[in-house]
Order: structure tokens, then C-alpha cells, then sequence
């Protein structure tokens, strides 16, 4: 398809110019990004704490965790003015995902907060206790 008044020439570099400025905007667009996410979390460093499955928690409570990473970490129980009130367990965890399991009627009802401790991070998450 020839445009009226131009050539197929004309239109051929029309093409090709204007192809090369998507391909210039493209790549400048990717190195933008690369040089704006070269300071960006590396998260095989961190560990991953997941949500209870039972809300408000009751009886046996399981925190579950992934890490990329075997690393030494703490499962610490907080009171709602962050007081330390048990440490559910310190150890070497594995890589993949790793359940601990609390009793949670050792707490009396009320709010608290379930944190994963490791050498380069502190995670929270908060709770309710309801034991009947």
C-alpha cells in the first residue's frame, strides 16, 4: 500500500523510523527500571510469616513460616504493649516452609502479637486469643 503523494520508499523509512523510536523508548524504559530497582530487597535473605488460619485463635495454634535460607530464628509471643510474654521456640529452620506448634491456652484471652525473629529481620503479626 503506496500513501497518496508518497513513495513506497517514504513510506518504507516512515515505517522503520518509527519502529526503531519504539524499540529506542523500550529499551531506555527497561534500563530506567533496572537502575531504579538496583537498591530492592533481596528476598531470599528473608523469611516469610504467614497468617493464622483460625481468627480468633483457639487450642493448638500452628505459625507457619517459609525461609530460602537455613537460618536461626525466634517465634516470641508479645502482649499488645509489645512485652515479651513466652518465646514459642529458637531454632535452625529449613529451607521451605516450617510449621511451630503452640498451645495456646497457656495465654489468657485477649490480644497478642506472634513474631518471627531472625539475624536480619523482625516480623509481627497480630492475634486474638478466645479459649472458651
Amino acid at each position: 500500500m503506496v500513501l497518496i503523494g508518497f513513495s513506497w520508499i517514504d513510506t518504507l523509512t516512515s515505517v522503520l523510523t518509527v519502529t526503531i523510536v519504539i524499540l529506542a523508548i523500550i529499551i531506555l524504559y527497561r534500563r530506567l527500571l533496572k537502575y531504579l530497582s538496583r537498591n530492592s530487597l533481596n528476598k531470599e535473605e528473608y523469611c516469610e510469616l504467614y497468617n493464622l488460619e483460625q481468627s480468633p485463635a483457639v487450642g493448638e495454634l500452628q505459625f507457619y513460616f517459609t525461609s530460602s535460607k537455613i537460618k536461626k530464628i525466634k517465634l516470641l509471643i508479645l502482649n499488645d504493649e509489645m512485652e515479651l510474654v513466652h518465646e514459642v521456640d529458637a531454632k535452625e529452620c529449613h529451607v521451605g516452609g516450617n510449621i511451630i506448634r503452640f498451645d495456646s491456652s497457656k495465654l489468657k484471652n485477649g490480644s497478642y502479637f506472634y513474631c518471627l525473629e531472625t539475624d536480619n529481620q523482625k516480623t509481627m503479626k497480630k492475634m486474638e486469643v478466645m479459649n472458651g
